[in-house]
Order: structure tokens, then C-alpha cells, then sequence
């Protein structure tokens, strides 16, 4: 009997076919006139570059190229913001809570959960005809301020499995995917398998990371697992390194019978960076020989270093959307992009490391006024570049 796990595995090697299914469409903000790229063609009519809603919508382009397409959402923002939610709804065909599903927001006290802001992505999507993407169930950041007094070697294992089981097991069946461990490899820490030093490689030893995907499965067997990782996009010597590690332990988890079905590729770039190349193109085809699909999960470009008012900085955004896109969307098993936020009224880039002029960072698809930027019409032409198998 074909499972829908077999049948999305079969898919990924055939440039992601019977992923998606008819997806309602919504409305978006008011259009504006500035674009990327010339105008497309869409059933025989021209589709003019001002157009972003309905038909002119990332989500129906990348349909059309049996892709997934999203953004990291604020489930607050949905709730209390009607142009951020109406841009959500019109632009993704899947969506990840940026923080609602991570531990600390999600625990915050021993034995207790509060699902309010998960349940909440959750119904949006439901309501508007998405997929949604959970993140994560294992990390070793952002954990609740009681983890480290209370997880003990003796009591950890039952620490995760009681998470895994509890979270993975509310949403079975309505998840796409899991990040089921995040950020597990650092190639230069000095340990032969590449692993990074955390919490949990130190309380459960160096089998946490397959232990975490069998109970996973075990929990929520109809949805992809993912590992998930940052800093394997560029062609330098480090990134280079830590690919390697990466396929390592995918081979490794591969070997054991370990359920997993993706890998997850970061992707925060800068506009500065030398651009991905050679190396990334071959990390992605030996994961398809792995049978494994690549999602982009986090997708951004940090303008900090650009040079330029900000019509010269948006246009280097865009060239880097499309340079990073046009590699990667050129491999079959690529089959979800998602950027880590839609506007940049909400993004993370610059909290920590902001521009020396000061002004805002342009990371994003769409401005601060909820109008695409450059880079949305980047994203879209890569969309439509891609060839079908």
C-alpha cells in the first residue's frame, strides 16, 4: 500500500509533483508600480508587474511550479494587524510560526504548555487553505529558563520524549513538516562527527539526534521530518566543512533507519557575501541521492553592508534573491522556500548587528508599507524560471 510519506519521497525526485493541491486564494494590500523584472505572461493575458494579488500572488506562481512557498509568521501580528494578515494569506501557501512552537514560549514551567500562539498559526492556516511547517522540536536555544536546573542525565530523555509526544501529537495529521532537531552541527568544535556541544548531546549522548526523529515519527507519522541548519549556503572553506559534517550525520541517520525525509537550508545571506555556488549545487543533488528534499527555511537578505539609498540597496537584495534562487530552484528536491518574515515592518535582521547609518534593514519581500519590494519580484521570476520535470 503506497503511504503518503512514500509518495512524498517518490515526489521529491520528481521536481516535488503532487505536493500541493487547489489552494483558495485571498486578497492582498494595495498594488504599487515598481518592479524587478519585465512583465510575465500568465494564460495568454499580460500580467502587469504592478499586479501582486490573486494571479500576480508569490503563492499562485510558485503552484504553478509545484512549489511551496511561506514565510516565518507573528501569530500576534495575525490577530491585531489586517494588512499583515490579508499579505500572509495572499503571498504563502505555507507557514511556520517564527517562535510560537519553540520551547520557551511553549513551556513555561515544568509540566506546562501553553498552545495559545501555535493553535493560533494553526487555525490561520487552516482557514486559508495552507500548509504549515513546525519549528522546533529540538534546540538548544531558546529553552525555558527552568531547563538547566531541572534536566538532569537521568531525566532528559523523558524531558524530550514527553515534549516531542505532547507537541508533534496535538497537530498530527495538520503539519507539512517538522523541524525535528535544529542547529545540531558545528564542524569546528573539534569532534570527529561534527556535532555541536549542547545541552542535549551532553545528557543524552550522541544518539539524541535519532532518538528525537523516531519519536517524532512515532508521534506524527504523516508529516516530513526535517533536520534543519544555517551557514551551508556559501562556497567557503568553513560552510564547505560544515556541509560535509551534515551529509555525515544524514548518512549516519540514514544507515540506523532513521525517519528522515528533509533537510532544512537556513539561507540568511547578505548582500556583500560571495554568492553560493558549485559546492551548495552539490550538497543538494547528494541529498536527493539520499532521497532526502531540501526545504529553504529561513530565507533573508541582511542589507547591512550595502552601499546606497535605498533604491540601490533593494535593488541588491533582489540581485541576491535571484542569483541564490535561480541555483537552487534548478534542483528537482527543492521544493519549499520560505522566508523568515514576509515584511520588513517584522523582521529579526539588524536586532542584534543593525545598519552603521541606522536606518531600517530591507531583508524582505515586501517593504515596511506591505508594497513588494524589488525582491518580490526577484522571487517571483525565479519561480517562473523553474522547469518542470
Amino acid at each position: 500500500m503506497t503511504t503518503r510519506r512514500g509518495f512524498l519521497r517518490r515526489s521529491a525526485l520528481s521536481g516535488a509533483g503532487g505536493l500541493l493541491g487547489s489552494l483558495p486564494l485571498a486578497r492582498a494590500a494595495a498594488p504599487l508600480t515598481r518592479s524587478f523584472a519585465p512583465q510575465r505572461l500568465m494564460n495568454g493575458e499580460a500580467l502587469q508587474t504592478q499586479d501582486f494579488n490573486g494571479a500576480g500572488s508569490l503563492r499562485v506562481h510558485a503552484e504553478a511550479r509545484r512549489l511551496l512557498t511561506g514565510c516565518a509568521v507573528i501569530p500576534g501580528k495575525l490577530r491585531d494587524d489586517p494588512e499583515y494578515a490579508s499579505l500572509v494569506a495572499a503571498q504563502a501557501n505555507i507557514v511556520v510560526p517564527e517562535n510560537a512552537l519553540k520551547w520557551e514560549q511553549l513551556r513555561p514551567a515544568v509540566g506546562l504548555f501553553n498552545f495559545t500562539e501555535a493553535d493560533a498559526v494553526v487555525a490561520f492556516a487552516a482557514a486559508h487553505g495552507q500548509r504549515v511547517r513546525g519549528h522546533t522540536l529540538c534546540w538548544h536555544n531558546q529553552l525555558p529558563r527552568w531547563f538547566a536546573s531541572t534536566a538532569t542525565p537521568e531525566n532528559a530523555r523523558q524531558l524530550l520524549t514527553e515534549h516531542i509526544q505532547r507537541v508533534a501529537g496535538r497537530y498530527a495529521g495538520r503539519m507539512h513538516s517538522w523541524d525535528v532537531v535544529n542547529e545540531a552541527v558545528d564542524s569546528e568544535n573539534g569532534r570527529s562527527d561534527g556535532l555541536r556541544n549542547t545541552p542535549w548531546l551532553a545528557l543524552l549522548g550522541d544518539d539524541y539526534i535519532e532518538y528525537a526523529f523516531k519519536t517524532a515519527h512515532a508521534a506524527d507519522p504523516q508529516a516530513l521530518l526535517t533536520y534543519n541548519d544555517f551557514d551551508i549556503e556559501l562556497d567557503t572553506p568553513e560552510q564547505a566543512r560544515k556541509r560535509a559534517k551534515i551529509l555525515q550525520l544524514v548518512r549516519k541517520l540514514k544507515a540506523r533507519g532513521t525517519p528522515i525525509d528533509a533537510l532544512g537550508i537556513q539561507s540568511h545571506l547578505g548582500t556583500t557575501e560571495a554568492p553560493a555556488g558549485a559546492g551548495l549545487r552539490s550538497f543538494v543533488r547528494e541529498l536527493r541521492r539520499l532521497g532526502l528534499q531540501v526545504f529553504i527555511t529561513e530565507l533573508d537578505v541582511n542589507d547591512r553592508k550595502a552601499d546606497g539609498l535605498v533604491p540601490d540597496r533593494d535593488q541588491a537584495v533582489a540581485r541576491v534573491y535571484a542569483q541564490y534562487l535561480g541555483l537552487m530552484l534548478a534542483e528537482p528536491n527543492v521544493t519549499a522556500v520560505l522566508t523568515w518574515g514576509i515584511t520588513d515592518r517584522y523582521t529579526w535582521v539588524g536586532n542584534k548587528d543593525p545598519r552603521p547609518d541606522g536606518t531600517p534593514p530591507r531583508p524582505l519581500p515586501f517593504g515596511p508599507d506591505y508594497r513588494p519590494a524589488p525582491a518580490f519580484f526577484a522571487v517571483r521570476d525565479s519561480f517562473d524560471a523553474r522547469t518542470l520535470a
